[in-house]
This record gives structure tokens, C-alpha cells and sequence, in this order.
């Protein structure tokens, strides 16, 4: 026969905090399942729709202190979210998310429910960057709008990819935001250097933003790249712009990372700078 949970707290008529003993500490989520409900009453399996476990003590600290601040059909809504997104990535997601991610949605609809709409400036280095995380953002919002009856900005869907990388990847969202600014620069830096304007819809926008963020990892993690005999000094003589602009990306990498890159990234810049100059000439040919 199935254990029971035991109440320890109320949230509201459909939410509250329990405990189990397989699964110790939860928040169980179902119709009128708070309504009247005290410490230590028992709640049959039967009676819940959705229990929510959180391993992690500090997350679960976090969880319940965000939660009577929150509206019962945005907790369900938050938990199908995560769901949602665990199914679509189907990998382990960091725990820190159920807080992260609902804060921050909690907090969006706060400011769009007073006008406020915060721009995202690194919008298309994020959907570039991470064009899976991108597609399932685009889902949660789908989901939001359906459910809540608000379209939230393309500018969110982008903050949302974010959350999302940050929980598969298990880095703060802040690091997962750093490579979206500084590939931002990286591309401000060679639109001045070579008087472009780079189309962030297209394909090579694409390939070259791809390009730097495995340059980034390649020299976070201190990984060689094998260089082409000789190619180096035959790009530095036949493509001197473009040479040079690779070293000083390379400069603004190794300053913000502080990390050593190998030369042969270099090469591989260069050719990489070349196809966008190519690109600038064919349009103004």
C-alpha cells in the first residue's frame, strides 16, 4: 500500500509543502488539495496531480520562499514548463532552474503587465549560438501565451534559451550570457574593421558566430588545432586585413577569458574573416 504524504504547509488551496518518506521534502500541486488542510494531516497518492522533489536543499529553501508569491495557475504552468523542457533536451537538468527560470518568467509578466519591455541586445548571438535552446524557448512561450494569454517579446525568448543552456550545461546564466556578449563584440569589431554590415539571418553569420564559439571552448579548455603546413604565412601574405583582424578577435578572447589561444586559430579566423569580406565586395561589385 502506498505511504501517504503528510502536510507541513499549506501554500494555498491547490499547493502545498509536504514530506514522504521515500521522497522526503515536496510540493504537491492538485485541485483544492490545500484547501483546509493543517500540518500533519495525511494526503492520500491518489488525491495529487503533480509532486515536485528537490533534492538539493538550498534550491528547496529558495523554491518555497518564491513561492507564495506566486499565482497557483503560474506554479502548475512553471512546473509543465520544466517538464516540458526535461522531455525536449532529454538529459538531467541543473535543479537551480525550477527557481531561476520562474523567477524570471514571474518577473517578466510583472514588468509586461506594467508596459515595461526590457530589449535584449544579444538576441541574435543567443539564437546563434544555441539553436536548440532557442527552439524550446520558443515552445515555453507558446505554452505561456496559450495558457496565460500573454504573447511575451522575441527579446524573452531569447533570456529563456539562456536559463535553459545554463541548466543543461550546469553554468550560471551570466556565463551563458558572456559568450553571447562577447561574440557580440567579436562581430561589432570586424563590421568596423572591414566596413560591413553582417547580416545576423544568414548563413554565414551563422558559420562564423559557430566558428567563435568553439574557438572560445577550444581555448577554455586549452585544446590544440592542427594548422595546415605553411598556411599561415601564405594567408599573412595574401590576406593581411584579414590576418591582422584575426590576432586582435584572438586578443579580445584571451582578455576575457583569460585563457592562452593556440596560433592555429588564427588560420582558421583569417579564412573565416575572408568569406565575409568576400561577401561585402560581391554586394557592393
Amino acid at each position: 500500500m502506498a505511504q501517504p504524504f503528510r502536510v507541513e504547509k499549506a501554500l494555498n488551496n491547490n499547493v502545498l509543502i509536504a514530506s514522504h518518506p521515500a521522497y522526503g521534502e515536496v510540493v504537491l500541486i492538485g485541485k483544492g488539495i490545500g484547501f483546509g488542510k493543517k500540518r500533519g494531516d495525511e494526503i492520500a497518492e491518489s488525491a495529487v496531480e503533480k509532486c515536485f522533489v528537490l533534492k538539493n536543499e538550498r534550491e528547496q529553501e529558495q523554491y518555497k520562499k518564491l513561492l507564495p508569491e506566486l499565482s497557483e495557475e503560474l506554479i502548475a504552468l512553471m512546473n509543465e514548463v520544466i517538464q516540458h523542457i526535461t522531455r525536449r533536451v532529454d538529459a538531467p537538468l541543473d535543479e537551480h532552474i525550477h527557481v531561476a527560470l520562474t523567477d524570471h518568467i514571474a518577473f517578466t509578466l510583472k514588468r509586461l503587465e506594467q508596459g515595461l519591455d526590457v530589449k535584449n541586445p544579444f538576441l541574435a548571438e543567443t539564437k546563434s549560438l544555441y539553436p536548440l535552446e532557442y527552439e524550446i524557448a520558443g515552445e515555453v512561450a507558446g505554452m505561456i501565451e496559450r495558457r496565460l494569454g500573454v504573447v511575451l517579446p522575441e527579446g524573452e525568448t531569447g533570456f529563456i534559451a539562456l536559463h535553459i543552456h545554463s541548466a543543461i550545461s550546469k553554468q550560471t546564466v551570466s556565463e551563458a550570457n558572456q559568450y553571447s556578449q562577447l561574440i557580440a563584440k567579436l562581430v561589432e569589431i570586424v563590421e568596423q574593421q572591414l566596413g560591413v554590415e553582417i547580416d545576423r539571418e544568414s548563413i554565414h553569420y551563422l558559420r562564423f558566430v559557430r566558428h567563435l564559439r568553439y574557438a572560445i571552448e577550444r581555448m577554455k579548455k586549452g585544446e590544440k588545432v592542427e594548422e595546415p603546413k605553411n598556411l599561415s604565412k601564405i594567408l599573412k601574405e595574401a590576406y593581411p586585413l584579414c590576418y591582422n583582424l584575426a590576432w586582435k578577435l584572438i586578443k579580445v578572447m584571451q582578455q576575457t577569458i583569460r585563457q592562452p589561444a593556440d596560433d592555429a586559430e588564427a588560420v582558421y579566423l583569417t579564412l573565416h574573416l575572408q568569406r565575409l569580406a568576400e561577401k561585402k565586395s560581391e554586394t557592393t561589385a
